[in-house]
């Protein structure tokens, strides 16, 4: 089993990339992935400390050679510069940029993304997500990733805050052309458990009609923990194991950069 998408003291999370890949060995995971954040995202690196970080993986690839497979991965953000050499690249869309240059935020609050909402979309729900999902649809040609990211991070709040329905006929066209766009690219999507582990959402993202969709249509999916924390590594990975593909999955699967 793998979990390739954590985050350790370097970005936003709350240990450090020695204490993820001890805790990876102890339940007995066959591959690690770190995948910290990157520069110019909110909870990002600074391009020095992700030379830090570059250094620092690959110390721990040599250090546990034999018990588990180490990975240096980066979430790359939609708007990052940073594109050094990692074993593969997780694509995130976290900020959306607004034509005066400010961005809005998709999942840092609930109440910053309602904000942004009103500033910027005159308080039309689907028009963000509109301009959510026209983004995230260019994901993999501008971070260059190897993996798409929780793909519907708008949804983050929904079940705490239902602002908008996602089942409305606009936000429903809008991931489908999104999906459809990236299904083209052969990538593979997140099941992506974060949202569960820290409280805010029951299910993973993408919502289970779209990962409904993205199989139906040829893509694959790949479980992803998200974890900012040891204790949340491979979260509830044993209840949607059936719809990960087997050959990414798998500990024979590797990322092609």
């Amino acid at each position: 089993m793998k979990d390739l998408h954590m985050h350790t003291v370097f970005s936003d999370g709350k240990n450090t990339p020695e204490e993820m890949v001890q805790e990876a060995i102890r339940m007995g995971l066959d591959t690690v992935g770190i995948s910290d954040h990157s520069h110019l995202d909110p909870c990002g690196m600074t391009l020095e400390t992700s030379a830090e970080y570059r250094a620092e993986i690959a110390r721990l690839k040599e250090k546990y050679a034999g018990q588990i497979r180490v990975l240096c991965g980066l979430e790359r953000d939609f708007i990052s510069d940073d594109f050094a050499e990692y074993d593969y690249v997780i694509g995130s869309v976290h900020l959306l940029t607004m034509p005066d240059g400010h961005h809005v935020s998709i999942d840092w609050t609930a109440d910053k993304q309602r904000e942004g909402v009103e500033k910027y979309f005159g308080g039309d729900w689907y028009a963000f997500a509109e301009a959510f999902f026209e983004t995230e649809a260019k994901v993999v040609e501008v971070t260059k990733c190897d993996i798409i990211g929780h793909f519907d991070l708008i949804s983050k709040f929904i079940e705490q805050e239902p602002a908008f329905d996602v089942h409305h006929p606009r936000y429903v066209k809008a991931w489908q052309k999104a999906a459809d766009a990236l299904l083209k690219t052969g990538k593979p999507f997140e099941i992506n458990t974060g949202a569960i582990s820290r409280g805010y959402r029951t299910s993973p993202y993408p919502a289970r009609e779209i990962r409904d969709y993205i199989r139906a249509h040829g893509g694959k999916l790949i479980l992803s923990s998200d974890s900012h924390s040891k204790e949340t590594i491979a979260f509830k990975f044993e209840e949607y194991a059936d719809e990960a593909d087997p050959q990414i999955q798998n500990s024979e699967f590797r990322i092609q950069n």
